[in-house]
C-alpha cells in the first residue's frame, strides 16, 4: 500500500467534521497534541510493519481503502494532528474498549467503533474484522495507548454547554462565508486542504458530526484551521447548524440508533425507539 506523495501536509490541513478558547481574536488556541509514544519507539520487524501500515491506512483512507470510503474523507479530517490533538485522540482509545455506548445499545469493540466510523463517518462499508486492514489500524490504536492504564472511557459533559444556545443559521452563513469558505469551498465541496462539508462526498446524516452540538465543539477547538479558537460559542453553533442543514448522504439503519430511546436532543433525525415512545404515550 503506497500513500500518495505529500499526503503529510494535506492530512495536517484537513478538517471540520471539541471546546475551550483562550487569547484574542488571532491567538493560536489549538489545543495541544497529547504526546503519546514517539514515531520513533515503533519496533522493527513485523509488529512495527503493521503499526506503519496501520498509521498510513489512517493517514491516506480514501485513497488505500477506496472499496471501503464512499466520500473523499480520511480519518485524519476529524482526529487532527494524526489522532494526537487533545479533541479526538487516539491516544489511549485502545485502552477503553470493550466500552457500551448508548447508541447501539451494546458493549462496542474497538473493530465495531472503527467500522461504525466507516459506515457514518466515511459513508463507506466496514472492515472485515480480521482481515489485515483491521488487523493493522488497531495495531497502530494500539501503539498510540502504550503506557495508558486500562480503564473505562473517562464521564463527560464536554456537550452540555451547547444546550443553552440557540442556532441562528443566517448568522451561521456568514460566518461560513468569512472564516471556512477559503477551505470548504462555496458550497460546502471541499478543496485541496480540507474535505467536503456537506453534499454527496461528505460524511453522512448518521454521523457523529451530523450532531449540531457535536459539530460546534469540534468547530469552536479547531475552526478556523488557521485560527482555532477564534470563534464564539454563538459563532461555532451558528456555522455547525448551517453546515448541518445542507443536505448530506443517508445512512439507513440509523433508524435502530438508540434502541432504548435516549437519544441525545440534538440527533439529526427520528428513531424507531422516539417514535414508538410518541405512540405509545398519546
Amino acid at each position: 500500500m503506497r500513500v500518495p506523495p505529500g499526503v503529510g501536509l494535506v492530512a495536517a490541513a484537513l478538517a471540520m467534521a471539541c471546546g475551550r478558547r483562550v487569547g484574542p481574536p488571532g491567538a493560536d488556541a489549538r489545543p495541544a497534541a497529547l504526546q503519546g509514544p514517539a514515531d520513533s519507539l515503533i519496533p522493527d520487524g513485523p509488529l512495527g510493519t503493521a503499526i506503519r501500515r496501520g498509521r498510513a491506512l489512517l493517514l491516506a483512507t480514501a485513497e488505500s481503502l477506496p472499496a471501503h470510503v464512499g466520500n473523499k474523507l480520511r480519518c485524519v479530517s476529524c482526529h487532527l494532528d494524526g489522532g494526537r490533538r487533545s479533541s479526538g485522540s487516539w491516544v489511549g482509545v485502545f485502552a477503553r474498549y470493550p466500552q457500551y455506548r448508548a447508541r447501539s445499545a451494546t458493549v462496542e469493540t474497538l473493530q465495531y467503533r472503527i467500522n461504525d466510523c466507516f459506515r457514518r463517518s466515511m459513508n463507506g462499508l466496514p472492515l472485515a474484522t480480521d482481515g489485515a486492514d483491521m488487523r493493522d489500524i488497531v495495531a497502530y490504536l494500539w501503539f498510540l495507548s502504550r503506557a495508558v492504564p486500562v480503564a473505562p472511557a473517562p464521564m463527560s459533559n464536554r456537550l452540555a454547554k451547547w444546550a443553552a444556545l440557540s442556532a441562528d443559521t443566517a448568522a451561521g452563513a456568514r460566518v461560513y462565508a468569512t472564516s471556512c469558505v477559503k477551505c470548504h469551498g462555496a458550497e460546502g465541496e471541499g478543496t485541496a486542504v480540507a474535505p467536503p462539508v456537506w453534499g454527496a462526498h461528505s460524511y453522512n446524516i448518521g454521523a457523529g458530526m451530523a450532531r449540531v452540538r457535536t459539530a460546534a465543539a469540534f468547530i469552536s477547538d479547531n475552526m478556523p484551521f488557521d485560527q482555532p479558537g477564534t470563534l464564539t460559542d454563538q459563532q461555532a453553533f451558528d456555522v455547525a447548524a448551517y453546515v448541518n442543514l445542507h443536505g448530506r448522504p443517508d445512512f439507513p439503519d440509523k433508524v435502530h440508533d438508540w434502541p432504548n430511546g435516549d437519544a441525545p436532543p440534538d440527533v439529526a433525525y427520528p428513531t424507531e425507539a422516539a417514535r414508538h415512545h410518541r405512540s405509545t404515550t398519546r
